[in-house]
């Protein structure tokens, strides 16, 4: 009776994780490099269902109100790709590791960190305009 049992829980945890959900990212990470203050903040994180269930994203929070992401709100069939939109305030100047966190129902554990890191250079100074001589006017 306990091998029939055993044997059984086998099978329906195996039937399980056999039709469930996955992610997978093209990369966790985005390095913005060195950009100038007010620069386009916004990178592309892409990623593929590759279970064999709908992935659904319940929600994905920046770590601070600087880093703003936008993700899917219908389901990800089984093979289909899609993308979590991150926009960084880049009007804000200095060395940035900020990280997001998405909430899924994908296998083997149900929360994803991306993160996104760069330095945000200030303006440059307006180079000064060269004084008008008398001689060209």
């Amino acid at each position: 009776m306990k091998t029939i049992f055993s044997i059984l829980a086998i099978f329906f945890f195996a039937v399980n994780f056999s039709f469930a959900q996955d992610i997978k990212f093209e990369s966790l990470e985005v390095n913005y490099g060195n950009i100038e203050k007010g620069a386009d903040g916004v990178r592309v994180f892409k990623f593929t269902n590759s279970g064999a269930a709908p992935l659904i994203i319940e929600n994905a929070q920046g770590s601070c109100g600087c880093t703003v992401p936008t993700f899917p709100k219908e389901p990800i069939m089984p093979g289909e790709t899609g993308e979590i939109k991150v926009k960084y305030d880049t009007q804000r100047v200095g060395a940035f590791t900020k990280y997001v966190t998405l909430t899924t129902n994908a296998i083997g554990g149900a929360s994803t960190q991306l993160k996104i890191f760069g330095d945000v250079k200030p303006e440059a100074a307006p180079t000064p305009e060269a004084p008008k001589s008398l001689f060209n006017q």
